[in-house]
């Protein structure tokens, strides 16, 4: 609010701006230096050893680690985001249209919400390993039992990552519309509308806006995630967060830019999405 020479009015539209201003500068100086680092180091010109040379060395020489670690990231995470967006919105529904237990659902969402990624994937092994829980309690012979941990595709990392984020999106949807479709759906019911109808023309329009700004969210986080594919994914290919903190980490001091273009590429489809997305969900809230 702004106070103005009668009292109190409205706030004018550049108020928010002008005050979230210093910590977006902040932020986009601490960010924009570390990106630039980054870059540089992949570029060439900012070797741990050696003189500074521009070259694109760093893109080329792992390029065919590079593109499958590429490959391997986008599936993780695309599909990861899908089942989250999908069970999320599904929990959602659940908790705008249940009479009883909503306090329930929105407990356990918000307590999957405090589990970490790290010990949620620690628990996500345990259970679903050739030797865990989940082969235990079904009876499956060890041997019969797929390769969900660490196998040919990243079945774990996946569902650890859809388990966790599809709480995140079941919360920020159902804050964004829960009140404001209850509103409607009792004049769609006045009208005469059947329930499918409510879910179908007033819940998913309504819906759309968070839920896609959710789903950025997910997909840009599953895409940079270490820990979870780490822990959960296969050998070979690494997701690109894995590729670079391994080649970071290796004893040739020279693969410095390999790593360093490793994270440029994560980082540039992060940005990629976010820049493909956002308008799309502006324009989904604006035709709701």
């Amino acid at each position: 609010m702004r106070r103005s020479r009668g009292g109190v009015g409205p706030a004018a539209p550049g108020d928010g701006a002008r005050l979230v201003a210093p910590a977006m500068v902040l932020i986009l100086a601490v960010t924009g230096t570390a990106l630039g680092a980054v870059l540089a180091t992949s570029l060439g010109l900012m070797p741990l050893v050696g003189e500074p040379r521009l070259s694109m060395e760093g893109f080329t020489a792992p390029a065919s680690q590079l593109r499958a670690a590429t490959a391997e990231s986008l599936l993780t995470a695309a599909t990861a985001t899908l089942l989250a967006a999908v069970i999320g919105l599904t929990i959602a529904t659940a908790v705008v249209h249940a009479t009883r237990g909503v306090r329930v659902i929105m407990g356990l969402a918000a307590a999957v919400m405090t589990v970490s990624h790290l010990v949620g994937s620690a628990a996500t092994g345990l259970l679903l390993s050739g030797a865990g829980l989940a082969q235990r309690w079904s009876g499956v012979p060890a041997g019969s039992w797929p390769e969900l941990v660490g196998g040919r595709w990243p079945w774990a990392t996946v569902l650890e990552l859809a388990w966790k984020e599809s709480a995140f999106v079941a919360l920020v949807v159902v804050a964004a519309v829960a009140r404001q479709y209850t509103d409607l759906r009792e004049v769609s019911a006045v009208l005469g509308a059947p329930p499918r109808e409510h879910w179908r023309r007033v819940f998913l329009p309504l819906t759309a806006p968070p839920l896609a700004l959710s789903s950025i969210v997910v997909f840009v986080y599953s895409l940079g995630t270490y820990e979870v594919a780490r822990l959960l994914g296969r050998a070979y290919p690494d997701p690109l967060p894995v590729m670079a903190y391994r080649l970071f980490t290796d004893i040739d001091v020279t693969a410095r830019p390999e790593a360093a273009a490793a994270a440029v590429v994560a980082t540039g489809l992060a940005l990629l999405a976010a820049l493909i997305s956002l308008p799309l969900a502006r324009r989904l809230g604006a035709h709701r």
